[in-house]
């Protein structure tokens, strides 16, 4: 991830370049494979840059430092969030808009958007912080009207002020 370039740029010009990979993959060895190997590729990119973010803080980062960090995701108005809670064991919002859904239909990828975008949500973490439990039960790019997030840290994990 680069500080210089907005993520949703940085998706779109991944995005360019998987659209080829995906479609190769699918004449050369099926769909199957060729979704697979995306997810696997996507979430080992998802993963290692969770640990390039971590490695900016001076501690295993906590949940609050996690929603500081959406800014990064949210810049270029990309995303429309909506805070439900937000404390150094628990995270959860709401998605109301995804720029990231509009950018892959457009391009023609909404078959594969989830895999693109959506995969990253839990897999950053597993390098970011892999104490952090994430759950999501709909997504934009799936057809729902919203993307719920739902993060925890176990209180051995989170420092809640006293």
């Amino acid at each position: 991830m680069s500080d210089n370039l907005p993520i949703i740029e940085q998706r779109r010009i991944e995005a360019g370049i998987l659209k080829h990979v995906y479609n190769t993959l699918v004449q050369s060895h099926g769909e199957a494979v060729a979704i697979e190997t995306i997810r696997t590729a996507v979430a080992r990119s998802a993963i290692e840059q969770g640990e390039a973010m971590r490695a900016r803080f001076d501690h295993m980062p906590d949940l609050l430092d996690l929603a500081e960090i959406l800014k990064f995701w949210t810049a270029e108005d990309a995303l429309e969030i909506e805070v439900v809670e937000a404390s150094p064991s628990r995270l959860d919002f709401n998605v109301r808009r995804c720029r990231y859904a509009e950018l892959y239909r457009a391009m023609g990828l909404g078959a594969i958007g989830g895999l693109l975008s959506c995969n990253r949500d839990g897999t950053f973490c597993e390098g970011f912080n892999p104490d952090i439990v994430f759950e999501r039960g709909q997504t934009i790019m799936e057809g729902a009207t919203h993307c719920d997030f739902h993060y925890t840290l176990p209180q051995s994990e989170a420092v809640d002020p006293a």
